[in-house]
């Protein structure tokens, strides 16, 4: 999935998913997402998807 597809799903924009992403920039790092990544691993996805309460299925 990338980052505009899971953005759509939210119904809000890909700059403002990157936004919430910001407090957990640190984490998302570590769990092996570059910063300007288009793609996102499905274990990412499932990360941000808890954290922000996004319904991916």
């Amino acid at each position: 999935m990338n980052k505009k597809q899971l953005a759509d799903i939210e119904g809000i924009s890909v700059r403002t998913l990157m936004r919430w992403c910001e407090p957990f920039r640190q984490e998302l790092t570590v769990m092996g997402l570059k910063p300007r990544a288009k793609k996102l691993p499905p274990h990412i996805v499932a990360f941000l998807s808890e954290k922000f309460c996004i319904d991916v299925e």
